[in-house]
């Protein structure tokens, strides 16, 4: 599965990059391809290229505020959940992921 997604708290700082880290490494143990951005205090770090995009199966946002860029995943199957649905059940997550790529085809 090849996946790309946003991570941004209310604060911008620590829930951020905890979800980041969490998706990148579940999905790296289930050998799922994988880009996560993230959206804080210093900015957009890690942006999603248009081919990244492209490329990806699905979208996860793991945002509890409004993010830049949504317009980019228009046409995507996208899962939207807050930071802290990603820090602590990231394997659920992803595999909610692939049920939702599942049923689509």
């Amino acid at each position: 599965m090849k996946i790309v997604g946003v991570a941004a708290c209310t604060v911008g700082i620590a829930h951020t990059y905890i979800a980041q880290e969490k998706i990148e490494n579940a999905a790296k143990k289930r050998g799922d391809d994988v880009h996560i951005e993230t959206q804080g205090t210093i900015g957009i770090e890690n942006e999603l290229t248009k081919e990244q995009i492209d490329a990806a199966d699905i979208v996860i946002l793991a945002v509890d505020v409004k993010i830049a860029g949504l317009e980019r995943f228009e046409g995507k199957k996208v899962i939207k959940v807050p930071t802290e649905i990603a820090i602590k059940s990231p394997n659920k997550l992803l595999e909610k992921a692939a049920e939702v790529l599942k049923d689509q085809s």
